[in-house]
């Protein structure tokens, strides 16, 4: 009976805390004169990400570094996969330029560095300052950026509309008690949801690695999830967009260059982290590039290619934890089949979208 209470408490919560984000957001958008798509990059990205960043510090304090780990790689996984699959599936999703032509790269590049610094088994101090220090200048550019193209246009009604109506102080408090109180409603209902499960998987013998990759993960990965489709269900497609890349870039520069930082001797990554997690997670950023590319939106066949894959990792994670009999016919199916022929079908439909979109005169583009 408590555990349904708390189950349908969380839900509303999270549903709640979603609108209220993502209304905050787009008003803090006009009055900082950024577009909707640096808020979704920054305000509502690293605010839904504070679940993570929360999870990890406690981590860290308690030595369960795996958990660090698996917690960052496995919800970057599960935003790719399953939230943008989800928005996607729910309303086709326009992509921005930007997105396409800086952001996806610097989230691929972000996986790489990780992946790069984390090959001598772990991640140490200065490989943390390092992420770190690539996460503000990252943050710092795009706001700057987008601050000058906005000065730029010819009409930015927004930001003079929203002051004129409510005037400028009252507008401000009224936003960030919005983004605030949308953040609090996220977390304390991903935590109702959560922490039940966790339980459940701990009593069936599921290891601290294989919980952070799956529920730890989609827990802390939930106010992206609701965030993501109540601003794709509002017309905010690219806060829908940019709050996933931009919960991708900030986990892995802020979160783990931050656990790196604080944790004693540094965070070790396992082989099996290194040979397996990182590179699904590399491999998952870069099919974004094709699907963002073509067209500039996520079709609805492509969200739900992304959801399938990551039912096909969530069941290889759990498949492999048990050792059942049946993973190496599973995963000679995936290697072997799956995966090749969607690669050649996303780089075929990549180079098609290229070819059209040369063959397009300079001014429509």
């Amino acid at each position: 009976m408590e555990t349904g209470l708390f189950f349908a408490l969380g839900l509303a919560f999270l549903i709640l805390g979603g609108e209220l984000l993502v209304k905050g957001a787009s008003r803090l958008a006009a009055l900082m004169k950024i577009s909707p798509l640096v808020a979704g990059l920054t305000v509502v990205a690293y605010g839904t990400s504070s679940p993570e960043l929360a999870t990890n510090l406690i981590a860290v304090y308690e030595n369960k570094l795996d958990i660090a780990v698996g917690n960052v790689v496995g919800s970057n996984i599960f935003n790719i996969f399953l939230i943008l699959g989800l928005s996607a599936l729910i309303v086709p999703l326009v992509v921005h330029r930007q997105v396409v032509r800086l952001d996806v790269p610097i989230m691929i590049g972000a996986s790489l560095m990780l992946l790069l610094l984390g090959l001598d088994g772990a991640l140490n101090r200065f490989d943390g300052i390092l992420l770190v220090a690539a996460v503000i200048f990252y943050t710092v550019f795009i706001i700057r950026e987008s601050r000058r193209e906005q000065r730029q246009d010819e009409a930015p009604k927004a930001a003079p509309d929203l002051a004129t109506a409510e005037g400028r102080g009252k507008t401000w408090l009224v936003s960030i008690a919005l983004v605030l109180g949308g953040l609090g409603a996220l977390v304390l209902g991903s935590n109702w949801l959560v922490d039940s499960a966790i339980v459940i998987a701990k009593g069936l013998g599921v290891s601290e690695l294989v919980i952070g990759l799956t529920l730890v993960a989609a827990g802390t990965s939930l106010p992206e999830v609701i965030t993501s489709v109540v601003a794709a269900l509002r017309g905010q497609r690219d806060i829908a967009v940019g709050n996933v890349v931009g919960s991708n870039i900030y986990n892995i520069l802020a979160i783990l260059g931050l656990s790196s930082i604080l944790a004693k001797d540094g965070i070790p990554l396992s082989p099996a982290t290194l040979g397996f997690d990182i590179p699904v997670m590399i491999g998952a950023s870069v099919a974004c590039l094709p699907i963002f590319f073509t067209g500039h939106r996520i079709a609805r066949w492509e969200g739900a290619l992304f959801l399938l894959y990551y039912v096909a990792y969530t069941l290889f994670l759990i498949l492999k934890s048990l050792q059942h009999d049946s993973l190496p016919l599973f995963s000679g199916w995936m290697l072997g089949y799956v995966i090749p022929l969607t690669a050649v079908t996303l780089m075929v439909y990549f180079l098609r979208a290229m070819v059209e979109h040369s063959r397009r005169p300079a001014a429509s583009r």
